[in-house]
């Protein structure tokens, strides 16, 4: 019995030192212990780095990577910025108000035209009104799309074959349309069973789909597009749960630009205004004059709907248009030069920042905590835009892709975060705040022992830790 007294004694000091280490508990947990962990938690005002582990250890971010675009952008255009789509016209309009000329739909890279998320969904009738005011009432020529404000090259090259061809892997062209997003209607029946294919919302003429969907027990949509942009054959594999009368699964449109015209075509001949020819995609050649500006929603609100939902569509778009700063055309590698440009003349470690898309999609992405961390405390101290940007982010408990983590718990509300998850990968990373000071963050795991759920309880654990008095 004496022994055991003695031996505890001895030990006490260690067990209280392990029971005291959060890091070590969080890393040394058996779920995380082969896994690959970049961790930093800093106290924004003094800062004191209070935890770490590998914090310059390149990890791969997933969404979190939405924060260095947003920011990004909101620094080099302010929250006020709004995209510009413009109407205009070539040739002549004569005394019968006949338009002799073409219309031109010329797109500024706007990711909230039509869409469902933000902004004027329904904006094609005030396009068709505007047009008859501008005194048109026939077109001789046709309407063009010009989306040359980005490149030719639509898809991210970083990004796998299994997401190309999805809503959330969708081309960016120099205009979206619809959030570049249609949906396809499956009826499905007995388990192992093929679904039947019902409709596709918005319909897209001479759309074939190659099916290989399989009805089973899944509870959930398990199916994916695969297709090459601008291509009209789709192939689509995976599973939907059997039996439901109508289950949705939704797909890239092949060319929005060219589904836009071709709606405005529509709506203008239906309101009795004759065109010429069918719309086509073309740059604009030759002088126009615009006859119409259509504002988007201004980009602080943008970011708020990409940091909060996670939106991927609305990230690429951003990160795109950044290159537009210096450059006649967006392209990816002109907005990976200027972003990390831009955080170098900042004082930010750009050489722990490895950045090929705006969303994180891509596995090929690689940023360390201390740079995450650095950008928050930048964008919260220094930024000009720090309530903007801060109020863009998710809230434990709250909204967004947050509002599950941390419920019934002291931090509840008080962590202000973006995070990030595809396949091995979880990320966090954000502020936390506590009665007498800010922490900011980043907690990034890729390749844990276990599934993003099991991870997610242990990384709120560490944030209960480390937070005893909140």
């Amino acid at each position: 019995m004496r022994f055991k007294q003695i031996l505890f004694l001895l030990l006490f000091p260690f067990l209280i030192l392990s029971a005291a280490n959060p890091v070590e508990n969080f890393v040394q947990n058996s779920l995380l212990l082969n896994a690959n962990i970049s961790l930093l938690v800093k106290d924004i005002r003094t800062n004191e780095i209070l935890y770490q582990y590998r914090p310059t250890s390149l990890t791969t971010p997933a969404s979190t990577m939405k924060l260095v675009t947003t920011a990004t952008i909101l620094e080099l255009f302010g929250p006020d910025f709004r995209f510009e789509t413009r109407l205009e016209i070539d040739g002549t309009i004569s005394k019968d108000s006949t338009l002799n000329g073409n219309l031109y739909i010329v797109g500024g890279g706007d990711p909230t035209l039509g869409s469902e998320k933000l902004g004027e969904k329904g904006f094609l009738p005030k396009w068709v009104d505007t047009i008859k005011k501008a005194g048109i009432n026939r077109i001789t020529g046709r309407i063009l799309a010009d989306e040359t404000i980005f490149e030719d090259q639509v898809l991210n090259p970083k990004w796998t074959w299994e997401d190309i061809g999805n809503y959330y892997a969708p081309g960016i062209h120099g205009i979206s349309y619809m959030d570049n997003t249609y949906r396809m209607l499956f009826r499905s029946g007995a388990i192992g069973s093929t679904p039947e294919i019902l409709r596709v919302e918005p319909e897209i003429a001479g759309l074939e789909v190659d099916n290989h969907l399989k009805s089973t027990t899944t509870d959930h949509d398990k199916a994916y597009f695969y297709g090459a942009p601008y291509s009209l054959d789709r192939s689509v594999y995976g599973e939907i749960p059997a039996n439901k009368a109508e289950f949705t699964v939704k797909g890239d449109i092949p060319n929005p630009a060219l589904l836009l015209a071709r709606h405005l075509h529509n709506r203008l001949t239906e309101s009795g205004l004759k065109i010429g020819s069918f719309p086509i995609v073309r740059p604009v050649s030759g002088n126009t004059r615009a006859i119409y500006r259509y504002l988007s929603p201004a980009l602080k609100d943008i970011i708020t709907e990409t940091n909060v939902k996670s939106n991927n569509h609305f990230a690429e778009y951003l990160f795109k248009y950044i290159s537009t700063k210096n450059n006649p055309v967006g392209s990816t590698n002109e907005s990976v030069s200027i972003i990390r440009n831009y955080w170098k003349t900042q004082g930010l470690p750009t050489e722990q920042l490895c950045q090929y898309d705006g969303c994180g999609l891509s596995a090929c992405d690689a940023v360390s905590a201390s740079f995450f961390v650095d950008l928050l405390t930048y964008m919260r101290t220094k930024s000009h835009y720090a309530e903007d940007f801060y109020n863009s982010l998710p809230v434990t408990g709250g909204r967004g892709t947050l509002s599950t983590l941390l419920v019934n718990t002291p931090l509840e509300g008080k962590v202000h975060a973006k995070s990030g998850t595809i396949e091995n990968v979880k990320c966090y990373a954000g502020y936390v705040e506590l009665t007498d000071r800010t922490l900011v963050f980043a907690i990034m795991v890729n390749h844990s022992n276990g599934s993003s759920h099991e991870v997610v309880k242990e990384m709120e654990k560490f944030l209960l830790e480390i937070t005893p008095n909140p």
